[in-house]
Order: structure tokens, then sequence, then C-alpha cells
């Protein structure tokens, strides 16, 4: 495995400890916003604010190469309380870095350090964009970016991300072409019967029991509508109902998410809960409606840049730690707005076991700091494959 002299990593560890302990909600990040730009003006980038409200865009030029690519770093953290008791932890009770974006953050400053400090000694020919954006979870701030004008004032001709991933060891990546996070569409189903008392319950339509039926008949909708090679899933994650122990309600709602990687599987999906929606309402005498809400697409990897970050990643780990095997997830990204516009390559770096083997989302969660250095090292790699002037 090679590594790069990083002798400002002690820098890099207390920028990222500093972030995981004032974490910032989505479209709130002005502090994290703030160091961005204070670190990136002093390594002498040229910095852009105020896409999406708190994003950050540092301008690396050299030569007079016209190529450019884009980096980009999620900086927004997860409205949950922190469970950890390290001198690090949230100081915003129920706000907590439990995604590593603080991470992801600290190590594209890094590179963009490392590329700024030895931009002399290393072969490339072009422009990097280090895109730092706000609102990752749930808000869709990519999609705002580019609505913006991200890639119409920075013009690249790829873009590229990174994600940590706890299970993958350190010194390990995964890296596949074609769909790598799943298209999220969040339900909503509100089913109407007739209240009465519990105790006479042929005097109504009993709200409760069409709705556990649904909620059952919906496990069926991938494993009797899908071909078996396709990948789908259907989760009802909330239902809500009743107030009193003794009272048949007159409404239920049932909520979940869909995780689809193709439209015309959505499509399906989405066809084939309306019908049981349609034929449980008939066959208990109740009324259900079904209402759909699409949030991320798919995030797809373009095949040419994945071969590249392949390479890159084979050439720093060695090709035995390029994993194909953890790929795709029926996680949800919003980096795939950025895909759909440039093509581009999204890869997991390994980040060990995770804070005592917990997973992302966990309020045990941090980022291990020992990957930073493997992070930059891959970007810096990155660009010079990417704009070397070798593959002018």
């Amino acid at each position: 495995m090679k590594t790069l002299d990083l002798p400002f990593l002690a820098d890099l560890v207390a920028i990222r400890r500093d972030i995981h302990a004032h974490p910032e909600l989505a479209f709130n990040e002005a502090r994290t916003a703030d160091i961005v730009a204070r670190e990136l003006s002093a390594y002498g980038l040229e910095v852009h604010r105020g896409l999406a409200k708190t994003g950050v865009v540092g301008i690396l030029k050299k030569g007079e190469g016209k190529r450019a690519i884009g980096l980009r770093a999620d900086m927004d953290a997860l409205p949950l309380v922190e469970k950890n008791d390290f001198p690090h932890r949230s100081k915003h009770e129920g706000q907590m870095h439990a995604c590593g974006h603080d991470g992801h953050t600290t190590i594209l400053l890094g590179a963009a350090r490392y590329l700024a400090e030895n931009r002399d000694k290393i072969d490339f020919d072009g422009t990097v964009y280090f895109i730092f954006q706000p609102a990752e979870e749930s808000e869709g701030g990519a999609a705002v970016m580019i609505e913006e004008g991200l890639f119409e004032q920075f013009p690249m001709d790829a873009v590229y991300g990174l994600h940590n991933w706890p299970g993958i060891p350190v010194g390990e990546m995964a890296v596949v072409p074609g769909p790598v996070m799943a298209g999220t569409c969040t339900f909503e189903i509100a089913v109407r019967g007739h209240g009465c008392h519990a105790a006479m319950p042929h005097q109504g339509v009993d709200t409760l029991v069409a709705a556990s039926q649904l909620v059952l008949a919906l496990q069926t909708v991938v494993a009797r509508n899908l071909h078996p090679c396709e990948a789908a899933v259907v989760s009802v994650t909330q239902i809500h109902s009743g107030e009193a122990w003794n009272i048949i309600p007159d409404d239920a709602v049932l909520r979940g998410t869909i995780r689809t990687f193709k439209p015309e599987v959505q499509e399906l999906v989405e066809r084939a809960i309306e019908r049981l929606c349609s034929g449980i309402a008939s066959t208990f005498g109740a009324q259900i409606g079904v209402e759909f809400d699409h949030r991320y697409p798919p995030t797809v990897n373009s095949v040419a840049e994945t071969e590249l970050c392949r390479r890159v990643a084979g050439d720093l780990f060695g090709a035995s730690k390029v994993r194909r095997d953890e790929l795709p997830s029926m996680g949800a990204e919003d980096f795939a707005y950025m895909l759909r516009e440039k093509p581009g390559c999204y890869v997991w770096l390994g980040n060990g076991p995770g804070s005592g083997g917990c997973t992302l989302h966990n309020p045990h969660y941090d980022f291990n700091d020992d990957i930073l250095p493997l992070g930059v090292a891959y970007w810096a790699r990155l660009v010079e494959a990417a704009l070397g002037r070798a593959g002018a």
C-alpha cells in the first residue's frame, strides 16, 4: 500500500474532530463552511461561496490545460443524539456526524492542501474543483447546487465522490461501474374505515385490520412482481392510528420507502402497490389512497471513469484490495444528481470495523482518523491520473 508524506496530518485530525464536535444540519453548515473557506484560502486556492446557501467550491489550476474535474465532499450532519463520550463528541444536542461527513470534508481539505503545496512536483495540467456540498442527508443539496449553476460556473469534464464505509477493512476500497446506490421514493398510504366501539366491531369498518393486511400484502410486491434477477426493496416503517384501547379508529396512515435501481422497476413497484391498495379497500369496505414522493435517483457510475478509479485504487492499495462484492447498496446518495449531469464515479473507502462494530447512522459512530491519509492519497492520485500530461 502506497501512502503520502503528510506533515500536516495532525492538523487534519484536529479539523476533523472540531467539525465532529460542532455538527450542523442541512443548509445550516455555516460554521463548517467558514472552516472550509478559511482553509482553502490559506492553501492559496480561489474560493467561491453561496451555492445552495452554504456550499463552497475551491479552485486549483495548473498549466494551460482545458481539462477539469470535480471532487465532492458532503458537510452536513444527522438529527441524532450522540452516545459517545470521547472529548470530541457533539456539542450540539440532537445533532451528530454519524455518517462520516466530517471525515469526507477533512479528506478533501487535505487533498486540496497536498495538491496546492506540491503542485510543482505533481504531474497534472488542468483544473480541479473542490466541491463542498451541504445537505446530502435527505435534503438534496447536490440538486440545489446544480440548479443554482454549479456546472455552468465551474465547467468540468467529470465529477468524483467518496464515502467512508464501515465493514470494509482499512486499506481497501469498493469500486464498481453502473448502479452503486439505489434511487429512493417514499410512500404514504391513507386508510379510512368507519370507527366504532371496539366491543362492537360489526358496526364499523375496521381500519386497522385493513391496514394490517396491507402491510403483509406489500411484502409480496418484490417477491411476486419483479423478475428474480431484478432488485428492489419495499419497507413499511411507520403505522399511525388510534388513540384509545376500546375504539376502532376511523383512519390509519402507513409510511415507508421504496428502493430501486431502474425507472421501469420503480414504475412496476408503484403500480403493484396501487393494485394492492385498491383490492384490499374493496375486500374490507375501506377507502385507501397512496401517494409517492420521489427523492434521490439511483447513483450510477460511468464505465470509463470507474475504470480510472479502479486503476488508481489498485495502484494505491493493491489490486486485490479493490473490491467488487460490497456494491451495489440499497442505500441512497444525492451524489446521484451530479452523476446524472456528468460522467464520474462514486467509491467506498474502507473505514474498518467502525466504532464498536456499529454501522453508519448509529449514535456510537465515529469516523476513523487512520484513513484520512488514505483518502487524501486517493484524491491526489486520481487528480494526477485524470489530468496528468501523459493522458492529455
